[in-house]
């Protein structure tokens, strides 16, 4: 028998042992069937392929090698007992056995069939453990998603217990000492309600009686506190919310936890079970229905589960319900919840307590700079209450946390997200139209879109903890540096003893400024507590993924709100890849160029060349801030984007510390941004050789900037204007004042939302904040004077620059205009098959009346507003094609087996890839405008409406849509 291994020449006698000079492992590399190698591996084996010098001599092996040989040994399962046949190898005359050593192949097939075992064993176990892992955390996602608010009951009743059995308050967190305070009253009120309300006769009963009855009290209690404190602090004005917004706010959040609760109700085994319907065959036929559904549950098919019991789900129950619901609520809150001051140590004064909310009626302003103002019925909350309610942000539930398995894959307009909790592909905030127009459209037509969502949130991320202990470190101190929000409010101002009434005047514009910034530190210090809540709840696990959906244009957006990548440089920097891929030679250099990028100054507009010779010339900096962000020279600090920045240095400092940068592995995403990529887009449109070259669809030796551009522009025109005589052009003066004024930061805000339609109010409103960010004007009448003279002069070099943008611009609002005239909503499809229908619509009033006040709830109308329609079509439109490019990349980036995420017209993967979905980009740009896209949407207005006269489409240019291919700075 021929032994697979090199041996010696050695002859032993048949009934001896193999030689032991050598120690066997004391633990086998491998685990080999012992049936299979009878005696052939009682020696030691030498994985030498050499021959011996002098092979011995043997008979011909005859049939002794079936026909089989190779497969067998490349599989060594099938290898069988040696046969009658193999003694033949050996001389008659020769009594010892002789082991031989086999030719190469051989020793090489059984290697590579031993090897191919084993790992499909190895294969097969981890598949099992990650089955096994991912069962888990699908339990885990299933409770979350769940059983959130039965654990602020018990929470709050387990609270109760402590303190009744140590006869005093535990130690909470503020908010949380609230909660406890108002949450046996409320729900004592509540069941008092639902026992009231089931006690009537049927034609007597209240609205909302049907609906107050589907969840226990303590359920309903603890929806209605934590729901009201959430508006509350995200509240712009000074502690009171409306009463149409907080009773719809409540009344949507317990229609959808009775939908949970219902589908629990029906699938897990209650003692409602057991409940015997008049019925018998009924009662047979739920019964069935029951054992089928908790079998399912049991083996995790949950889409079958959710099959069975549709024909049962809830119908929607509409707005009127919701604010019935939520105003009732809301009124028991307010009977019930009161506050104390903190006691008075003299013990002489009466003790204080008061309603923690009132309702009560107030004139406000419709909008922000809104001089129409309209009596409002509002819940005002005291001002006890929200003293400390940014300190206690994160002590608020928050439903859409990420998910810590693979979103559902979208299949329809409902079906994909969230396990649970309720998922639409769109946000269509109510516009009947949109959604009619999502149900309707063939599912087929819809693949690529929901393959681009489903590659979106099947992205796997992870909290990047050294980042994250650094936020907490500097929030911790106070906030107020790396974009931070001072943690304290300024001072108010104190009222002088004059009473000259310039002064008077001036303290209370002061009083109103400081008024003003505290309230918005309040929501934005409340912000940060909401977001590092998360991260903290996050940091721990392996990895997480959020499920993405659209806006009504087709624009991706992760379902969670707080702590995601497309949010605040302080989400970003926290927020990492969960997997990580070797730097490569091309990723140390990609990984320099971001941190160049991300440290901005002017610096992101160099060269790549001259990028990467920064980040070389800062190695120290860089160095010192990775490994001393607090305490050492903190140059991150003077980043644009500072903790974005330091997890560049802390990655890159790794690398070349390492003792072989390209093989370390780096988690870091990398970010491809549009060069004002609406404007790209117009150009792309257009076809104009100046506009291509202006936004960089052409290559350059360093990236065109467009914002300087228009900046040199808007000097140049303030500098013709200061040389006036003041005297006949008032705008003399402003120039003057202006002129040192303009640089590229002040205007490029207004350049990028030009082409999105921004407004001559919109374009004051912005330059008027970078104008109070500079300082140089206090006096807010000059201030507001020379942002509306900046205003009007940036929107004229725009126009001058950018003609042929201006004139599609033009096009697409005209045939808006023309629709939208016939009272009709202007609808298109992107050419990735997304119905998209343009939601403004004159609301209608429809008054209901509640326990608490009448309501006025708005409705979407029948008709349109013609003006709306027209100016929000073309910004509109184009954000449809950038979101139709971002899906083409992703779904092509995934094709090529890259990890990405995107932000409207910024691209990220790993370091290792970026120049492959660089490529991809490109391409896919190139492909979405070599179709005929406005041929094609003039093409399906004149086929929806074809009694109506549409503009011809305007004159474009000649510039080639390859040259995009051999552009560096077009993303970068």
């Amino acid at each position: 028998m021929a032994a697979t291994g090199s041996l010696p020449l050695t002859q032993y006698p048949t009934y001896s042992k193999p030689p032991t000079s050598q120690k066997p492992h004391k633990k086998p590399l491998f685990s080999l069937p012992k049936q299979a190698f009878p005696l052939i591996f009682s020696f030691p084996i030498h994985r030498s392929l050499n021959y011996p010098t002098k092979p011995p001599r043997f008979l011909p092996l005859c049939d002794s090698l079936q026909d089989n040989i190779v497969q067998n040994i490349e599989n060594p399962k099938k290898l069988l007992l040696p046969n009658a046949h193999s003694r033949q190898i050996l001389s008659p005359e020769s009594a010892p056995r002789i082991f031989i050593q086999d030719p190469p192949w051989i020793s090489a097939l059984f290697w590579k069939g031993l090897y191919k075992m084993t790992n499909q064993t190895v294969k097969i176990e981890h598949k099992e453990i990650e089955k096994r892992k991912y069962n888990l955390l699908r339990r885990r996602q299933v409770k979350e998603e769940t059983e959130a608010w039965e654990k602020m009951v018990e929470e709050y009743r387990e609270l109760e217990r402590e303190m009744c059995e140590k006869k005093l308050a535990p130690n909470l967190p503020y908010v949380k000492g609230l909660f406890l305070g108002w949450f046996e009253p409320l729900r004592e009120a509540i069941a008092k309600e639902q026992k009231v309300q089931k006690g009537k006769n049927k034609k007597l009963r209240a609205a909302y009686a049907p609906h107050i009855e589907l969840l226990p009290a303590d359920k309903l209690a603890v929806i209605v506190m934590h729901k009201m404190m959430g508006l509350v602090m995200g509240a712009e004005e000074d502690g009171y919310v409306q009463v149409v917004q907080a009773a719809v706010h409540i009344g949507v959040a317990i229609e959808q936890e009775v939908r949970i609760h219902s589908f629990l109700e029906k699938t897990k085994n209650y003692q409602r079970k057991q409940i015997v319907d008049e019925v018998q065959g009924a009662s047979k036929e739920k019964e069935i229905l029951r054992k089928r559904v908790n079998s399912l549950i049991r083996r995790r098919r949950l889409t079958e589960v959710q099959k069975l019991v549709k024909n049962e789900e809830i119908k929607p129950w509409g707005r009127d319900a919701q604010a019935k619901l939520g105003s009732r609520l809301l009124e028991l809150l307010t009977e019930t919840a009161y506050v104390q001051p903190p006691i008075d140590q003299s013990g002489d004064s009466p003790l204080d307590v008061r309603p923690a909310f009132r309702h009560k009626f107030k004139t406000i302003s419709r909008g922000p700079g809104q001089k129409i103002k309209k009596r409002y019925g509002v819940i005002e909350c005291d001002p006890l209450i929200r003293s400390g309610l940014d300190k206690s942000a994160k002590h608020m539930m928050i439903p859409y946390v990420p998910m810590l398995v693979p979103p559902k894959k979208w299949k329809g307009y409902d079906k994909g997200g969230y396990l649970f909790l309720p998922s639409y592909v769109m946000r269509t905030h109510g516009s009947r139209k949109q959604q009619e127009a999502l149900k309707g459209v063939n599912v087929k037509n819809m693949r690529k879109v929901f393959e681009a969502l489903d590659t979106l949130g099947s992205t796997k991320w992870r909290v990047n903890n050294k980042v994250l202990a650094v936020v907490e470190s500097i929030w911790a101190s106070g906030g107020n540096i790396a974009g931070l929000v001072d943690r304290n409010d300024i001072p108010i101002p104190e009222k002088p003893y004059s009473e000259d009434s310039t002064e008077i005047q001036e303290w209370k514009w002061s009083v109103r400024k400081a008024n003003k910034v505290n309230r918005e530190r309040h929501s934005q210090r409340c912000d940060t507590e909401l977001k590092l809540s998360v991260a903290r709840k996050m940091e721990n696990e392996e990895g997480f993924y959020y499920p993405h959906n659209l806006d009504f244009r087709g624009r991706a957006y992760p379902m969670h709100p707080h702590l995601n990548h497309l949010s605040s440089d302080l989400c970003r920097g926290v927020l990492e890849f969960a997997e990580g891929r070797p730097l490569g030679r091309s990723g140390l250099h990609w990984l320099k160029i971001h941190l160049a990028n991300l440290y901005s100054g002017g610096v992101e507009k160099l060269s790549h060349d001259g990028r990467l010779a920064f980040v070389d010339n800062h190695l120290d900096e860089i160095f010192d801030s990775a490994e001393n962000p607090i305490n050492g020279n903190r140059w991150w600090l003077t980043a644009e984007d500072p903790f974005q920045c330091l997890a560049a240095c802390m990655n890159l400092s790794e690398a070349l510390k390492s003792t072989s940068p390209h093989s370390m592995i780096s988690y870091l995403p990398i970010h491809q941004d549009g060069s004002c990529n609406g404007l790209q887009h117009y150009a792309a449109l257009g076809r104009d050789n100046l506009e291509a070259a202006a936004v960089n669809l052409v290559a350059g030796e360093k990236p065109a900037d467009v914002y300087s551009e228009i900046a040199v522009r808007v000097h140049n025109i303030m500098k013709r204007d200061s040389n006036k005589d003041p005297a006949t052009n008032p705008n003399a003066l402003l120039a003057k004042l202006l002129i040192d004024q303009v640089d590229r930061k002040l205007v490029k805000q207004t350049v990028m939302t030009s082409v999105y339609g921004v407004t001559f109010v919109g374009a004051r409103e912005q330059i008027k904040r970078r104008l109070e960010e500079k300082g140089h004007i206090t006096d807010d009448r000059l201030l507001f004077s020379a942002a509306c003279y900046t205003a009007k002069v940036t929107l004229a070099a725009l126009g001058e620059l950018f003609q042929a943008a201006r004139n599609i611009m033009g096009w697409l609002g005209d045939c808006a205009k023309v629709i939208a005239s016939e009272n009709q909503p202007v609808r298109w499809t992107t050419p990735l098959g997304l119905p998209v229908v343009q939601p403004y619509y004159k609301s209608e009033r429809h008054l209901i009346r509640t326990t608490l006040q009448v309501l006025a709830l708005q409705r979407e109308g029948n008709s349109v507003e013609v003006r709306k329609q027209r100016t929000a079509f073309p910004p509109n439109f184009v954000h449809s094609l950038d979101g139709s490019h971002m899906m083409m990349t992703a779904v092509a980036c995934r094709d090529a087996g890259l990890y990405f995420a995107g932000v409207h017209d910024s691209f990220w993967t790993h370091a290792c890839d970026v120049e492959k979905m660089n490529q991809i980009l490109r391409e896919k740009f190139v492909e979405l405008y070599s179709m005929p896209v406005l041929e094609n949407l003039l093409e399906s207005f004149e086929t929806s409406y074809p009694t109506l006269v549409f503009p011809p489409l305007p004159e474009r240019g000649n510039f080639d849509l390859r040259e995009v291919l051999k552009s560096p700075y077009f993303f970068n």
